[in-house]
């Protein structure tokens, strides 16, 4: 790649989360000269504050996700916490098929799965009910604590000589012969020989601004966490609509939907109150851990995730320039991390994914998408609902 201006860098990723990060990451363990933009702090967003699930056999990048996450302490050189296998329990026999289609999607994969009653779920849950009768044990998959994990691919970038700059809010792009050739910020502007746009919330809006209309709406994401209990046997539980883990402490870390969907958001941070949803899901935490009920919250998190209109990411050449990547994971970014950032890599350095076809995270399967496609799916902020 041609050398750049002291100011610049080779690639610029705008955006300090996970999936920028890791993205750095790659590049720099390759000798790329890299240079992160974040407009607030690494990982301060949803990537350091959600269930640390990395269990996602509905993408492409799985395989590649479930290669690497058991590697990723020994190639940052920095603790995740990363756990393997997830029990999924079954509360309510409507949730049976919902679950069953979620684990033969790993099983078409080559993953496999258990089936267990009662007192096996109990056995590894014991926090768990004595009336739950089903469950299922994925021999994938895992999770890992969220913000151990964003500051180790930080550290890890930095060690490689990666740069980040925070608190440094994008404010447009320099545009010559089909190339993206500096991002201009209020902290300065820098030349780049390639860009990637990986910013949560505000990478549609990025992506507007080189003439890309990629489709995402915001949504408040809840997390709630609990006092300390002791350890289970098995830390990933999912279930009642949850997902989320146990930490090490002992902590219930979960959350889980519906999303209150916000308006368009802009450049700036959004505001993140809590909702009445924090009841919901410690309502619900109390349905699926029973033997907790009696435990106390003792903090939360409202933060902002980005959906596009079919829920699956996208990570594609923006159209008009050949050195411009855009990526959303659709509101599932922390599991697939380390998969895509190594794909993002590829399409960088070798102009195609070495591991998976990423043709089904094309920008061009929403051409023809109707302007009111939020409006027809419901995704609303409460008052315009």
């Amino acid at each position: 790649m041609a050398e750049t201006k002291k100011t610049g860098a080779s690639v610029i990723i705008i955006g300090g989360g996970v999936t920028g990060l890791s993205t750095a990451w790659w590049l720099a363990r390759g000798g790329v000269d890299v240079l992160v933009l974040e407009k607030g702090i690494v990982g301060w967003e949803a990537s350091g504050r959600n269930g640390g699930g990395c269990t996602h056999p509905q993408s492409p990048l799985f395989p590649e996700e479930q290669r690497l996450w058991p590697q990723m302490d020994e190639l940052l050189g920095y603790p995740t916490e990363h756990q393997q296998h997830r029990l999924k329990i079954v509360l309510h026999e409507s949730d049976v098929e919902f679950m069953l289609g979620w684990v033969r999607m790993g099983e078409k994969q080559g993953f496999h799965y258990d089936t267990l009653d009662g007192k096996q779920i109990r056995e590894l849950a014991p926090l768990a009910g004595d009336t739950v009768e089903r469950g299922y044990l994925l021999k994938y998959g895992g999770h890992a604590n969220p913000q151990r994990t964003s500051q180790a691919y930080a550290w890890a970038l930095q060690d490689l000589g990666g740069r980040i700059l925070q608190h440094c809010t994008v404010t447009g792009f320099d545009t010559a012969g089909g190339k993206v050739t500096g991002v201009r910020t209020d902290r300065g502007d820098f030349g780049c020989d390639h860009v990637v746009i990986a910013a949560g919330p505000q990478t549609g809006l990025l992506a507007e601004m080189l003439g890309v209309d990629l489709p995402v709406a915001s949504g408040r994401a809840e997390m709630i966490v609990t006092e300390p209990l002791p350890a289970m046997p098995m830390s990933g539980v999912d279930g009642n609509g949850l997902y989320g883990r146990q930490t090490l402490r002992g902590n219930l870390v979960y959350g889980g939907g519906p999303h209150e969907w916000l308006p368009p958001v802009d450049l700036k941070t959004p505001p993140k109150p809590s909702s009445p949803l924090l009841r919901n899901i410690g309502r619900r935490l109390m349905e699926l851990f029973p033997k907790a009920a009696h435990v106390r919250m003792i903090r939360s998190w409202s933060g902002v995730i980005e959906n596009t209109p079919d829920g699956r990411a996208v990570i594609d050449w923006i159209p008009g320039f050949d050195n411009a990547i855009v990526a959303t994971m659709s509101s599932v970014g922390f599991g697939l991390s380390p998969a895509s950032g190594h794909a993002i890599r590829d399409l960088i350095v070798d102009g195609a994914c070495s591991f998976a076809d990423l043709s089904s995270m094309r920008l061009d399967r929403f051409a023809g998408l109707p302007k009111d496609w939020r409006e027809a799916q419901g995704w609303l902020p409460p008052v315009a609902a």
